[in-house]
């Protein structure tokens, strides 16, 4: 038995877990809020230094052994030639990026040679779009751009005492949109596409490697984006996928190949194992039941899942496509929502709270077949958010999505997940576990949920919700 530590620095706070190297039983935990603007888009690096130290006072990391580190993916550290900070670090989904990210599928030929080239199509989020945005408003920055780096590849720096060897891993690399999924290799032509001229960019490491040794004895793993250390966490396999409620969503599973999707809808990820992450996302999920608690007076969620439970299979005939910002999946970004079926029967307020909730999981089930029809696999569907909670996602998910359903108990599963890397990484150097097997901890506690006799009924309203799709938007998911 040993213990292990899993850093998880996100975009407002820093948590640790430690945790049993052989069951992944956390023994003590950590907490520390980044200290200045919560939603800054720049960022001073230190703070994650600041907040790393607050959340392990008190002894937290007291007989560690290894320490595996998960951060921010959408992060871009710019260093001179000294491995000095040019700038502040640029982080988020930063808008200002958006148009610079547009710039670059242009001078690349388009979505479907991004696509090929590195697995995804730039965002704003990206590190690539993130340079081209620096070349173009701060080029004299730019030009001081020597080496660059992401939040968790700064953090594994600064931890092992800034040495001359940098690192990353493939599931971080993935993100930067200058690392091709499809070869597991970079793309220095991109970067200086973006940047204007060549930098250095730090060793990706395989998924057990160590990265080094602190000056205080602690083996550090590699690390990996936040993305990949919560999918370690949660334990996910083949066959699983990840159904993200927030505002907008998201559908990721896990694959044995990387996916080049010409049309953009798939972005491409690394995991942390060996295996790849594609994602498919949209952009409305939760606020299309904001939306309509708000119309229909509702004050809470708990209340429009409490009213859509008292209407029918199908909202008798209420069909709502929730495009209210436009949609990525299907490729609509001009679109609104659209409410059919309108009937003197269907007008009333229990039919179009579940047309909202039927709505909002119908166009993640449309996410979730892009992945089906490239060959994934999905038996099991992990559904994250606060809104997983609410029963009328409960009651309609399993039928609709046509899977098992799993509603994971919160727990910071990023943190966990770096702390298995840790523990893998310490067992793979002690000799005692193999680099191509991680350690076997305890799955999350969760509730299982079944489609059962609801999936026929769950067909049929999918079907509704299809012809409705295609009579507003024919051809959506084939133009």
């Amino acid at each position: 038995m040993g213990i292990v530590a899993g850093l998880d620095s996100s975009a407002e706070f820093t948590r640790i877990v430690v945790c049993d190297t052989d069951t992944g039983a956390v023994l003590r935990q950590g907490y520390a809020a980044h200290p200045g603007e919560p939603k800054a888009v720049d960022v001073d690096p230190q703070t994650w230094l600041l907040s790393l130290g607050e959340a392990a006072a008190g002894g937290l990391l007291e007989g560690v052994e290894a320490i595996g580190v998960s951060a921010q993916q959408h992060g871009l550290v710019p260093l001179d030639a000294q491995g000095g900070l040019v700038r502040p670090a640029l982080v988020r989904n930063d808008k200002r990026a958006q148009v610079a990210a547009a710039d670059l599928v242009e001078s690349l030929g388009g979505r479907q040679a991004w696509a090929e080239a590195v697995g995804s199509v730039p965002g704003a989020g990206q590190a690539v779009a993130k340079l081209r945005w620096l070349a173009r408003t701060e080029p004299e920055n730019a030009q001081r751009v020597a080496m660059v780096l992401q939040p968790h590849d700064w953090l594994v720096w600064q931890l092992l005492g800034r040495p001359a060897r940098r690192t990353t891993d493939r599931g971080a690399a993935s993100g930067t949109g200058y690392w091709s999924v499809g070869t597991g290799m970079y793309r220095p032509d991109l970067v200086e596409l973006a940047l204007g001229h060549q930098a250095v960019l730090p060793e990706v490491l395989g998924p057990s490697d160590a990265a080094g040794i602190t000056p205080e004895g602690l083996l550090v793993s590699a690390g990996t984006g936040e993305t990949m250390a919560a999918a370690f966490g949660l334990g996910l396999g083949p066959g699983d996928a990840v159904v993200s409620l927030g505002a907008s969503g998201s559908v990721m599973a896990v694959h044995h190949e990387a996916l080049a999707d010409p049309s953009g809808m798939i972005t491409s990820f690394a995991d942390a194992t060996g295996m790849y992450l594609p994602v498919v996302s949209t952009s409305n999920a939760v606020r299309a039941l904001r939306g309509t608690a708000e119309m229909l007076g509702v004050e809470s969620l708990e209340e429009l899942s409490a009213l859509a439970l008292k209407s029918t299979p199908g909202a008798s005939g209420l069909v709502l496509l929730p495009y209210l910002e436009g949609e990525r999946t299907p490729n609509l970004p001009h679109t609104a929502g659209t409410l059919s079926g309108l009937r003197r029967e269907s007008m009333k307020p229990e039919h179009l709270a579940r047309a909202a909730f039927e709505g909002m999981l119908c166009a993640l089930t449309d996410a979730m077949d892009v992945l089906r029809g490239r060959g994934v696999e999905v038996r099991r569907v992990f559904l994250l958010g606060a809104a997983a909670a609410l029963p009328a996602v409960q009651a309609f998910a399993p039928a609709l999505f046509g899977a098992q359903v799993v509603v994971p108990q919160p727990a910071d599963y990023a943190a966990l997940g770096a702390a298995r890397q840790a523990a893998w990484a310490l067992g793979v150097a002690r000799g005692t576990l193999s680099p191509a097997a991680p350690p076997a901890w305890q799955g999350a506690v969760a509730q299982i949920l079944e489609p059962g006799e609801e999936l026929s009924v769950g067909q049929a309203v999918r079907q509704q919700y299809v012809a409705t799709r295609e009579q507003i938007h024919p051809g959506a998911f084939t133009a």
